[in-house]
Order: structure tokens, then sequence, then C-alpha cells
């Protein structure tokens, strides 16, 4: 049985904050780092890493992110729809100096009703336009376009608490979708639901993030025999490809216990969020926790032998590094255990 661990954000962003790693107790991570052969990947966002390894091609330099999330988020259009499909997540910007800074749904909640409300009114104010906006879920926003639109988009992850004005979209159609995006963040502004989240003290919802967007692929095709994972898109693509999924056991025993064979892909990406926002503290809590409840059992079964090959898969927002080792790797005295904030630095 092979084991394939993706773990976003595995080692702090802040490369200059290297005190993060300190009295930070990752023994059996550490470990398993060390004696394994690294190699590196430019592929760096979770979204395009996972396509990558799903065979999923790139559609006018965006990856069709949209069609693929319809297989959770509304099965039945994915199904039947041919069209083209683009994420128009709500977000909220803060203007800071010169900077537009960007929040995503991890900052603030949005009930079923509010997203209902402001898709309407985008709608009714925007019908003359083609396409048809769709709170599938509260936080995940959709357009629907009869044709592809000629547009490159970066995913939400990677403008996640970043200056957006470094990553507006480009490309032959950006400027009409420019004007679309100003529009609807004026709409937006004077917005009775946003009156009313700001007169409770929440976050307004003063934006949307366009993104992933493109035609259903005509071929999924899946190295796992099965995926585990919380989070909603490797579902997707499990449900797109026909593979085995399930939501993400409490830890690597529970897991272990399933009996699992042939070659599986989980998906740890608590740490995520924490580093987007810059969260230290939730960061090294959160690693700590994985450290007892993943790396140490799967530590010991890979000694073991109940895992034949195990591959950590670490993002960070440059570049991927994959460390792969097997039982025998275990062994290999001369490579020597290196602390957490060594393997770090190699990014």
């Amino acid at each position: 049985m092979n084991l394939h661990l993706l773990i976003p954000d595995l080692f702090w962003p802040d490369a200059l904050q290297q005190n993060i790693y300190d009295e930070l107790s990752t023994r059996h991570l550490e470990t398993l780092l060390s004696k394994s052969i690294s190699s590196t990947n430019p592929i760096h966002e979770m979204e395009a890493w996972l396509c990558q390894q799903f065979n999923i091609a790139q559609q006018q330099n965006n990856w069709p992110i949209a069609p693929i999330m319809l297989h959770t988020d509304a099965p039945d259009l994915a199904k039947a729809s041919k069209d083209f499909w683009m994420r128009a997540d709500p977000v909220h910007l803060r203007i800071e100096q010169n900077h537009i800074m960007l929040a995503d749904s991890q900052a603030f909640q949005i009930s079923e009703e509010e997203a209902n409300e402001l898709t309407q009114d985008i709608n009714h104010n925007f019908s003359h336009d083609g396409f048809t906006f769709s709170s599938l879920r509260p936080d995940r926003w959709y357009i629907r376009l009869p044709a592809m639109t000629e547009m490159h988009t970066h995913t939400l992850s990677q403008v996640t608490c970043k200056n957006i004005n470094n990553f507006l979209p480009s490309g032959a159609d950006s400027i009409l979708w420019h004007k679309i995006f100003n529009e609807i963040q004026m709409l937006l502004h004077e917005h009775p639901v946003n009156q009313a989240r700001e007169s409770h003290g929440e976050l307004t919802i003063n934006s949307i993030w366009l993104w992933g967007g493109g035609n259903m692929p005509q071929f999924v095709r899946s190295p796992y025999s099965h995926v585990w994972s919380n989070n909603d898109f490797p579902r997707a693509l499990a449900l797109a490809n026909g593979t085995s999924h399930s939501r993400l056991p409490t830890d690597a025993d529970e897991w272990l216990m399933t009996g699992p064979t042939g070659d599986h892909l989980v998906v740890l990406d608590s740490l995520r969020g924490k580093a987007q926002y810059r969260n230290a503290y939730d960061w090294r809590e959160t690693l700590k926790v994985m450290e007892q409840n993943w790396f140490a059992p799967l530590h010991t079964a890979l000694k073991e032998g109940k895992i034949n090959q195990l591959t950590i898969t670490a993002l960070n927002e440059i570049s991927s590094r994959d460390f792969s080792l097997t039982r025998s790797d275990l062994w290999k005295f001369w490579r020597i255990t290196k602390p957490l904030s060594i393997h770090s630095r190699k990014h």
C-alpha cells in the first residue's frame, strides 16, 4: 500500500521568521523528511497541484476548478452542462494605504439567505449581459456563461490576504470583466445585506473574486484508488473520476484500521488557513496535533511494513517539494535527522 500526503503550508511561509520552529517538537515528521529523497516542483497551489495529479489541462491558462466543483455543489448540472463556468466567490476587500487586501470566507460567515439575496440582486442588475450568478453554496458562487471567456485569473487561495492589485484578471476579455467587477462592488457597497452586517459588526461582502473558469474536462484520470479529504475540491475530483473518496479520519490510527490497500491520497490542509492569515500560534498548535495524530503513527506503520511507500508533498507560496521514502530508507543512518527549520530553508 502506498500513501501520498498532501500538506499545504507544512513550512511557515515567512522564511525570515525562523523562531516559529523554536521548541516545536516534531521528531517523527523530522525523521520522515530527513530519511526521504526530495524533489522540487514549480506547481505550488493546492488546486493546481491536484489538477496536475488528475491529468487535467489548463484552459485559457486557467485551471477549470468551477466546472469540476459542480460535482459536489450541483451534481445534476455537472452531468448535463456544457456551458462555461467560473467561480465568483464572495469576499471582503479592505483598503490599506495603497493596497487593497482580500479576505475570503475563512474570515467571515455568510448565510444562505444573505447569499441568495445578494446574487439575486446581481442577476437583476446584470441580466442583459448574458450570464447568470448562482450561490450554489453560501460561500461559493458561480457564473454560468454560454461561451468561454478569454481571461487569465488567479485562484482565490493565491490572493487571500494579499494585495489584489497584483492578481487582477488579464487577457482579451479582462477589460469587460474589470468593468463588471467594479459595478458589482458599487452594487454591494450600499446593499441592505451589507448595511445589516455592518450594523452587527460583521465584515461586509463588498466584492467577488473571479477565478477557476472553464468547461468540464472530458477526461479526469486518477492515479489513486482512494482519496481522503475534508476539502471539497479533492472530493469533487474523485467524483468526476469515479474514484472512491471519504472524509478525513480523525487520525492515522483510525485510517490504518480501515485496512487500506492500493494507492491513497490523504489531504491534510488544516495548516493552510493559519498560514494564509499569518496566525503563527494556531499554525504551531495545529502542527503539534498533526505530529501526534498523523506523523507519529505513520512513522510507526512505515517501520512495521504496513506502508510500502510514503510520499509527503509540502506546498508553499513558490513551489512544492516531494519527500518520498520506503521502510528501508529509515535505516540509512547517513541520512542524519535534521530539524524542521533546516528543511524549511530549502524552499
